[in-house]
This record gives C-alpha cells, structure tokens and sequence, in this order.
C-alpha cells in the first residue's frame, strides 16, 4: 500500500511539474524571456525527471522485475526519455528553446500514461515466463530510449519544416497583433536589429532581420535534429539486435516478421535512409527533414499502433 501511494504522489508531482514547464517554455516562447523564468524551467524540469525516476525505482522495487513490462511503464519510461533527453541536451548546448520541444513530448507521454490507460493496464503483474529474462532490460530500455531520441529529432525536423514553409509577409503583424515584448524569444530570434543598428519598422529592414535570424534558427534545427537521431539510430539498431537474441531464446527464431519487427525494421530503414542522405549525399535543411518528419509517424505505429491492436507477439491488446 505504501509502494501504490509513493507512485501515486509521484505520478502526479511529475505531470504537474512537466505541465509547469510546458507552460513556462512556450510562455516564455510567445511572451517574455526573463533569465528567472528560464532558471525556473530547468529546475522544474529536473525535479520533474527525479519524480519519474523515483517512480520507476519503486515500480522495479515493488514488482520485483525492471518496469518495462506494459504499455504503462514503457510510457512512464518515454517521458522519463525525453525528460532526460531535454536536459542533457539543455546543458550541452546552452539554448533554452529546446524546452518547447521536449517539455510537452514528456508531459503527452505521461499524461497518456497515467490519464488514458484504464486502471487494470497501470497495474504490476507477474511476468509471463518469455519475459522472465535478462534481455528484458537490454532490448526494452535500448528501443525506448531509441524511440525517445528518434522522435525528439524527428519534432525539431518538423519544426524546421514549419518555419522553413512560413511566408515572411506574416511576421510583421506578428508584434502588432500578440503585443510582444521585445524581451521575447520571438523578438529575439527573429525581429532583433543586427549589431545593435537601429530598429526601424520600414518593411524591407524587418524582412532583412527576420531572414538572418530565421536562417540562424534553421541552421541550428538542422544541425541538432541530424545529431539527436544520429544518436537514436544506433540505440534502435542495438535494440533490434538484442531483441533478435532474446526472442531466439524465447521463440526458437531470432526473426519471425512479428509486426512489432516489420514496424521496427521500416523504422530502422527510414532512418537509415535519412542519415545516407545527410553523411553520403551531403543532404541538408528541407529535404532529410520531409524523411525524418516520416519516421516521426512510423515510429508512433511502430511503438503504439501495432501494440493496441492487439496483434502479434508484442500486443497488449487494449482496442481489440
């Protein structure tokens, strides 16, 4: 009883700090940029990550198996990805727009978790004898943690696609019509002067403004989508691998077109496609972004379509 009580508490600790940080980065996106409030958005981040961690430290305490054994826990397991993805990413690269991507992909991830599944999928069962393996933490947490990366990158992709398509005779109105503040990340990264010339609202300077700083943003989109999935793809394909192994061991096949494994093997090859775009054809901006922004859907059929169908070895059978 205590165990169910703790994981309640910190269930909901974490989706609220994860929804206070959500708020705070796209607030802080459309409105104002204050270094309290961006001090504000790590710190809550981080205890939101300590929460789910506390989480999945009791679950594998209580249960007596590492929990990854449901949809439930692999999804607490997502968010606690991305949670931990937005913070080593945030101290390593020192931008604070990051928060916009990452923070509501943990707190969907969580809140569909803990708000869409029924009751009797949150609870912690014995493991059926195909799961009672080592391989059961190798193979699950490396293909969540590939899927956490893999869709992280894909998001920054898909961003890059949308501003990329945006026609510049919008971002004009843009200050007139929300009354933004010139401390916002807006005003910051698109309609700031450049080294500290005169603002002039005359429509020619603004458009120069905004393609410098419209390009910068761009460039670094790019630049960190290709290296976020450059470190997904080999965490899949390790994935894959001991997955192979284990359900040799399980099954006395190491493939048997499950389609948990076709799914995983397009996404695999979708990735695979993108990153010879990118190191073979030289490929860079919108073109990989389309590839990526694919594997983005491919790899939420592959991780939640094929499960909840309930179909194939690796069903857990919830809309069937």
């Amino acid at each position: 009883m205590t165990f169910i009580t703790l994981e309640h508490i910190l269930t909901h600790t974490s989706f609220f700090l994860l929804f206070f940080c959500t708020f705070i980065y796209w607030g802080k996106f459309l409105y104002i940029n204050i270094k309290t409030i961006t001090i504000l958005g790590k710190i809550s981040m981080k205890f939101a990550c300590f929460c789910i961690t506390s989480f999945l430290l009791i679950r594998w305490i209580s249960s007596g198996h590492f929990p990854l054994s449901n949809l439930y826990e692999s999804s607490m397991f997502l968010s606690w990805g991305f949670t931990l993805i937005h913070l080593i990413l945030e101290n390593k690269s020192q931008n604070t727009w990051l928060g916009i991507i990452t923070a509501p992909s943990a707190m969907l991830a969580h809140g569909f978790a803990t708000l869409s599944l029924p009751k009797e999928m949150k609870e912690s069962l014995f493991l059926v004898p195909a799961l009672q393996s080592n391989w059961l933490m190798m193979h699950v947490t490396m293909m969540m943690l590939s899927y956490a990366t893999l869709l992280c990158g894909s998001l920054l992709a898909i961003t890059l696609l949308i501003i990329t398509i945006t026609k510049q005779k919008n971002f004009p109105i843009l200050m007139s019509y929300f009354h933004l503040s010139f401390n916002s990340f807006i005003f910051q990264k698109f309609l700031q002067p450049i080294e500290n010339e005169i603002f002039s609202y005359k429509q020619k300077k603004i458009f120069y403004f905004i393609n410098f700083r419209k390009w910068q943003l761009i460039k670094e989109l790019d630049n960190w989508s290709y290296r976020i999935i450059s470190l997904g793809f080999p965490l899949l394909t390790i994935g894959i691998l001991s997955g192979a192994v284990w359900a040799n061991e399980a099954w006395g096949s190491y493939w048997n077109w499950d389609p948990k494994e076709t799914w995983a093997l397009i996404t695999w090859l979708i990735f695979a496609i993108y990153l010879h775009t990118r190191m073979i054809k030289g490929w860079q901006g919108k073109k990989p972004a389309i590839i990526a922004s694919l594997g983005f859907f491919i790899v939420w059929i592959c991780y939640l379509g094929v499960n909840l169908l309930g179909k194939g070895l690796h069903s857990y059978g919830w809309l069937v």
